[in-house]
């Protein structure tokens, strides 16, 4: 039997599906410290036992996206704040190579926010 989680990435539709599987494997192996949880209905990451970010797919552009929990501390070019009050994202193009270093600054900064 699947699992919630695991059910989430298998009902996304290319090129999202395979977006969202190789950020879930980079995220797991980012930090020891990070974990992967199902809450709200969706995939979220933890970072030793708090909220840290999540994965989403954008309802409008269908795009998916990184979701940083501490996101309103960081100030990023690449995080964007839309109308949420604690949480900004970072869309992810599908017809782009995954921008990894950004990613890593990202979460770095993020990171150092929990410590």
């Amino acid at each position: 039997m699947l699992r919630e989680i695991d059910n989430f990435y298998l009902q996304q539709k290319e090129p999202a599906k395979s977006c969202l599987l190789a950020l879930r494997t980079y995220l797991l192996q980012y930090d020891a410290g990070i974990t992967e949880a199902w809450k709200y209905r969706m995939p979220f990451f933890c970072y030793k036992g708090k909220m840290f970010c999540y994965l989403w797919v954008h309802k409008k552009t269908h795009q998916p996206y990184i979701g940083i929990v501490e996101g309103r501390n960081i100030d990023h070019p690449a995080l964007v704040m839309e109308n949420r009050s604690r949480m900004k994202i970072m869309f992810i193009d599908t017809e782009q190579d995954i921008p990894i270093q950004t990613i890593d600054t990202i979460l770095g900064m993020a990171i150092q926010l929990y410590k």
